[in-house]
């Protein structure tokens, strides 16, 4: 497991990577800067420990969904499109300003995390916690991107 582990942590960190490269200025923006926040905005820096946890618990899920789960080629589409959605909002929203796209880039990723967790629940067991933080955060995550729709014209 341990490879596996391994893999999906520089998979995970990957996908955060490149979505900064390509998020341009992204929070330290003045576009973002000037928009009209949520109330419920966290800090900055609470963004950066929310993902690290986030990864590093979807690792450690993943690596045993690869040891456990009988159909791993649909785990695996289910996981690159969770990649892809999660690698592609931050250049949606905070390079191309696109907040109603992003919106549905959002909910889509939130959707299908959902979908892991309840889809893999029965099979996983506890291991399916590992991926609640990552559920849990995307909810919020969505409140900010649909707040910031409804008030920013």
């Amino acid at each position: 497991m341990i490879y596996k582990l391994i893999i999906f942590l520089v998979l995970n960190f990957a996908a955060l990577g490149i979505g900064s490269l390509l998020m341009g200025g992204g929070p330290t923006s003045e576009w973002y800067m000037n928009l009209n926040k949520a109330p419920w905005t966290p800090p900055g820096w609470f963004f950066g420990v929310a993902w690290t946890t986030i990864m590093i618990c979807f690792a450690f899920y993943m690596a045993h969904a690869w040891e456990t789960v009988s159909d791993r080629k649909f785990l695996l589409g289910l996981f690159i499109a969770q990649w892809v959605l999660n690698v592609s909002w931050n250049p949606v929203f905070f390079k191309y300003h696109q907040i109603l796209l992003a919106l549905v880039v959002i909910i889509l990723l939130t959707l299908l995390i959902g979908y892991f967790l309840f889809k893999y629940r029965a099979t996983l067991g506890a291991w399916s916690l590992l991926i609640l933080p990552y559920f849990l955060w995307l909810i919020t995550a969505t409140s900010l991107n649909a707040y910031a729709l409804t008030n920013n014209g």
